[in-house]
């Protein structure tokens, strides 16, 4: 089972970590904050879930706010980690429990930029059915190629855990099932979904939720035609060049 969240103050983040080394950019802690915030007002987050960045200066480390609920997040929320999940400027701030699945991912794939946790509602399905796999029913949604991976934590922990990754262990056992995928679900407990830039890891995160909507719809339908491999493939390649475009879109609606 998964310890209590540790206390590890509340001080501007690039005051906290000069003498550790060096700061981030502002425009990147600007942009984790926003994602933070469009993440909830697109209904993936509520109170629980998070995103996180690589440092843009060190990519050893990564960045991710003090534990709360994405919505309320200010700059000054953002706490900066080694790969392991060790607060280097925490001050007497509770972190969240679950940063492993951030490090362990960072260590595993060098590619990954960003990576959002979240339980939306409309994946979390995905993740208990023992017939339908999440799949790319539409262009906007061909990051999800063949189909979603599903990490059963109890091939990893056992029966009885909360279900939750608190451990180096755990998180590696998730970054393995996730491969070389773009989104692992988590039996139980929700998704975890990886991209090249926060933006990326956004908007995959948000049109994962909408491919799972209509893939529920069509399933009502009948049998559903699904893309094939090379038209996810040529479809993300194509339509994920103008990321910059729904980013825009939902950063004005949340500022």
């Amino acid at each position: 089972m998964c310890n209590s969240q540790i206390d590890v103050g509340v001080a501007a983040y690039a005051d906290d970590v000069a003498a550790v080394g060096p700061a981030a950019s502002r425009e990147l802690i600007e942009d984790l904050v926003i994602a933070n915030h469009i993440l909830f007002d697109q209904g993936i987050v509520d109170a629980f879930g998070h995103v996180s960045v690589r440092h843009d200066q060190n990519p050893d480390r990564f960045l991710l706010t003090r534990n709360m609920a994405p919505a309320t997040v200010s700059a000054d929320d953002i706490v900066e980690f080694l790969l392991d999940g060790t607060p280097v400027n925490a001050a007497g701030r509770a972190v969240y429990l679950e940063r492993f699945i951030h490090g362990e991912i960072y260590k595993a794939r060098p590619d990954v930029q960003a990576i959002v946790h979240s339980h939306s509602p409309s994946v979390l399905p995905f993740s208990v059915s023992q017939r339908t796999r999440l799949r790319p029913i539409c262009h906007m949604s061909g990051f999800l190629g063949g189909g979603t991976p599903v990490f059963e934590i109890r091939e990893a922990a056992g029966d009885g855990t909360d279900l939750l990754i608190c451990n180096q262990g755990l998180g590696a056992a998730l970054a393995q099932r996730l491969g070389k995928s773009s989104v692992v679900l988590m039996r139980g407990h929700g998704s975890t979904v990886v991209g090249p830039s926060l933006k990326h890891a956004v908007y995959r995160a948000v049109y994962a939720e909408v491919n799972a909507r209509l893939q529920v719809d069509a399933l009502r339908l009948g049998e559903v035609t699904y893309l094939s491999d090379k038209e996810a493939e040529t479809a993300q390649r194509h339509i994920e060049t103008q990321i910059d475009r729904p980013w825009e879109m939902w950063k004005k609606r949340v500022q």
